[in-house]
Order: structure tokens, then C-alpha cells, then sequence
């Protein structure tokens, strides 16, 4: 652990395309990057649409999570990007569904931007207890 903040690393989500780490954790929060959907197995974005890609955005993170010693449940705070608020009822549909966030949903933002990295159509960070 390197100035009280430890870098969290794993083959189960996808590389970081840049240079920053999956996650951080420090003092006691896991500090998440955003996740895109793409399949860690293979670099690839999954196939499919707004659905989909909040599914494998969600499983990346659990990966993330799961290797800083936390979850979904522990998550207090997510910022949800969309490439365009059409999405938001599907995406919703799909991050609302409780094998991700259990009974108590973190406190969420959610915004459209211009362009996400790969043009993908959602991309998801979250900043959970450790």
C-alpha cells in the first residue's frame, strides 16, 4: 500500500485502457473507474444493445469489487454515462434489478455525454465501502 492507498488489479474485468487503475482503496472506500462492456476474456465489446452492455458493465464492476473485498451491496455512490437519455428506462431496468445493488441502492447520478470510450453506450463508476 503505497501513500495509504492500495491499487486493486484482476484478469475477471476488462484491462484499463489507459493509465489509471481498476480501483483504489483507500480509507476504507473502494474507489472504482468507470467500467465500458467489454468482455474481459476477450477485449471485445459485448454484443447487443443498451441492455446488454449494462449487464457486462455491472459484472466488470462486481470483478473490480470483488477483488478490492467488496460488492455491489457496499456501493454508496455510482455515476451512470449514457450516450444518450433514450437509454435511461432500459439501462435502468437492468441496474435496477436487485442481484446487483440488493434492497438499498446507492445514491446515483446520471448524465449523457458526447462520446464514451470504444463509442459504447454506457459506462458506469462507482465508489463503494471496503
Amino acid at each position: 500500500m503505497a501513500n495509504g492507498k492500495k491499487v486493486v488489479q484482476t484478469e475477471a474485468a476488462p484491462k484499463a485502457l489507459g493509465p489509471y487503475s481498476q480501483a483504489i482503496v483507500a480509507n476504507g472506500l473502494v474507489f472504482c473507474a468507470g467500467q465500458i462492456p467489454l468482455d474481459p476474456a476477450t477485449g471485445n465489446l459485448v454484443e447487443g444493445g443498451i441492455a446488454e452492455q449494462t449487464h457486462q458493465v455491472l459484472k466488470n464492476l462486481q470483478a473490480v469489487l470483488k477483488q478490492a473485498g467488496s460488492g455491489l451491496d457496499r456501493a454508496v455512490k455510482t455515476t451512470v454515462f449514457l450516450k444518450s437519455m433514450d437509454s435511461f428506462v432500459a439501462m435502468n431496468e437492468v441496474y435496477g434489478r436487485p442481484e446487483y445493488f440488493g434492497s438499498a441502492a446507492p445514491a446515483r447520478s446520471t448524465v449523457e455525454v458526447a462520446r464514451l470510450p470504444r463509442d459504447v453506450m454506457v459506462e458506469i463508476e462507482v465508489v463503494a465501502l471496503a
